[in-house]
């Protein structure tokens, strides 16, 4: 339940528009609601300011169809990360409304334009073309989240040329969300390039020194720039959530 559904249910009670019986029942699985298959947490975009998330992997198509619908009937958008195309093309027939994002191997089921929530501009920035993906869960979500979100794609330090003919795009985001591979240098880059957040992801992508990413991982962690934070391996949800957050303040 979104914080505008429930105060248009109020509002309609103190105007005698809904009675308190029927208000009772729109509020009956409020905040959570049991279907056997998960407990939906109906309370969290209240509490936090983002509603609750399906991540995909690992669910079957029939689990993400009842969650999803069971967020939409309390006035919610849906967004679905780590889908793969396979699963959403099954989840679209159930659901058609919905939208697969291939790229960032997203869905997003909107039933009204996501709240303006953020007061700048979110710039998710990717090293190499392979960490396309991981960057655009990152943009998605916090498009999602309602955040005014720019990309600059391909700009690693290969050829650090191309990140520098970008310098006034990076000084004028609010946040940026650096997204790399391999040995994971370019947030360190950024990082002493503007005086902004920068929200480093590591992604697996790599050759077999990489680990899977531990390389760019440890690398981040060790930056020597300041103000430079890092999420998990491949996690760019979760850099948009607190990019999301930062960016409301």
């Amino acid at each position: 339940m979104t914080t505008h559904h429930l105060r248009t249910l109020l509002n309609s009670v103190k105007r005698g528009e809904v009675s308190i019986d029927n208000a009772l029942e729109e509020l009956r699985h409020f905040p959570s609601e049991d279907l056997g298959c998960a407990q939906v947490d109906h309370h969290r975009e209240l509490r936090q300011g983002m509603p609750e998330v399906i991540f995909g992997e690992g669910k079957n198509v029939e689990q993400i169809v009842t969650i999803a619908t069971a967020l939409s009937s309390r006035g919610g958008n849906v967004l679905v990360t780590r889908l793969s195309g396979e699963k959403a093309g099954q989840i679209l027939a159930s659901l058609p409304e919905s939208c697969y994002h291939a790229d960032a191997r997203c869905l997003t089921w909107e039933l009204k334009p996501p709240e303006m929530k953020g007061k700048g501009t979110i710039l998710v920035v990717s090293a190499g073309t392979s960490d396309i993906p991981v960057a655009a869960e990152a943009l998605i979500t916090a498009q999602f989240m309602g955040n005014r979100v720019e990309h600059v794609y391909d700009v690693g330090v290969a050829g650090i040329h191309r990140l520098l003919s970008r310098r006034e795009q990076l000084a004028a985001a609010t946040v940026i969300i650096v997204v790399a591979g391999m040995e994971g240098a370019l947030p360190s880059v950024i990082g002493g390039l503007v005086d902004k957040p920068v929200i480093a992801v590591p992604t697996s992508v790599g050759y077999g020194a990489s680990f899977g990413g531990i390389a760019a991982l440890l690398g981040m962690l060790n930056s020597c720039a300041s103000g430079v934070t890092v999420v998990n391996i491949d996690n760019g949800f979760g850099a948009a959530c607190a990019a999301s957050l930062i960016n409301r303040l």
